[in-house]
Formats: structure tokens, C-alpha cells, sequence
């Protein structure tokens, strides 16, 4: 059987937006603050005509670190970060979206090469996106099962 190698990394900083299923990204070499701070330089110009963007994210350390400090200490950044708890991934729709991307590039495939590889997945990202995100809507978003004591009974 013949499989892709796992030692190749493609490198992708990525937001999503519940509204418009508009998905900025950046090719960072190393995801860190920098790269943090280019993501959300790329929102804030998407986003021109909002006075104020609020960024849902995780609590990666780069997250909070320098860079993204002083990014958000400029007096014009619109940004307003919301940090998720600590380790809920489940509540993070660009999580689902990157499962969803798995689905339609990396799943049962393989590629022969590293930029084969690469390729597919930001054509993922520039293109099947923008023009198919009806058929995946439905698995990234912010619509959660609410699960209630009541619904479950104990076994003794």
C-alpha cells in the first residue's frame, strides 16, 4: 500500500468566519506570535468596513505572547480577542473546519510528493471553500448539542 509520508509540514495560521465562511490564512514557516499577529493584520484588512472584529481563538501560548500584545496595543487595531477555556478544542469551529479539510484532501488519498501534498491543501483553502462551504456548513458552526443531566440516568 502505498501511503504519503508524514515528515512533510505545511504550515497553515487559519480563522473562519461563521457568518460569511470567509477563511483567512497564513503560510507561516513556524506558527507563532508573528504569525498570529499577520493572521490578524489579514482580518482587520478583510474587514475594513467594521469598526470592531471580535477574534475567538485559543489559549496557545503564542496567543498571548509579545507579539499579539503589541499588536493589540495599537491605537487603531479593531481586534477585540475572546480566548476559548483551556483545553475545548470542541468549541473552536476552525477545529471542524481543519477535520472537514482532512476529510477532503488527506483522507484514504495520497500524494507522491510533499508540494502535491501542500497543493491540495491550500487549494482546499483558496478554492473548495469559497465555492462548495454549502456542503460542509453543517459540520462547522456554532450550533452545539446541549446535553443535560436529566437526558442521562446513572447505572447501578
Amino acid at each position: 500500500m502505498t501511503t504519503t509520508s508524514g515528515r512533510g509540514r505545511v504550515n497553515i495560521h487559519g480563522a473562519l468566519n461563521l457568518e460569511t465562511f470567509d477563511a483567512p490564512f497564513v503560510e507561516p514557516t513556524t506558527v507563532d506570535g508573528g504569525s498570529a499577529t499577520q493572521l490578524l493584520a489579514k482580518i482587520e484588512a478583510r474587514n475594513p468596513d467594521k469598526r470592531l472584529i471580535h477574534v475567538i481563538w485559543d489559549n496557545a501560548a503564542y496567543h498571548k505572547g509579545p507579539d499579539v500584545r503589541a499588536f493589540l496595543a495599537r491605537p487603531e487595531c479593531r481586534i477585540h480577542l475572546i480566548q476559548l477555556p483551556p483545553y475545548c478544542p470542541h468549541l473552536n469551529p476552525i477545529e471542524r473546519l481543519w477535520a472537514v479539510m482532512h476529510q477532503f484532501v488527506t483522507h484514504n488519498r495520497h500524494y507522491p510528493t510533499q508540494k502535491l501534498f501542500a497543493n491540495a491543501i491550500l487549494k482546499f483553502f483558496r478554492e473548495t471553500i469559497p465555492t462548495e462551504w454549502k456542503t460542509f456548513r453543517s459540520k462547522v458552526s456554532d450550533n452545539f448539542r446541549v446535553v443535560t443531566h436529566q437526558k442521562f440516568r446513572g447505572l447501578e
